[in-house]
């Protein structure tokens, strides 16, 4: 199908906490000032990814196939 991109917004992420229902999976993301799992300031979640669980697990496989694509290369 066709995709439209003109509302994208695209933010960077180096935090993600999954948590869900019955029925949803829900994804944070955020930005953590210190990564490495340091103490300090909370984390900023800035985004959150509602998904049905078929959806979300459409995107555990695109996710598994780019990250092998990434190690092989890598």
């Amino acid at each position: 199908p066709k995709v439209d991109e003109s509302k994208l917004s695209t933010n960077y992420a180096n935090f993600c906490r999954v948590t869900g229902t019955p029925e949803e999976l829900l994804i944070d993301f955020g930005l953590s000032a210190k990564p490495l799992g340091e103490a300090g300031d909370a984390i900023v979640v800035t985004e959150r990814v509602v998904l049905n669980y078929f959806t979300a697990k459409r995107l555990l496989q695109a996710l598994g196939m780019s990250v092998a694509r990434h190690e092989q290369v890598f």
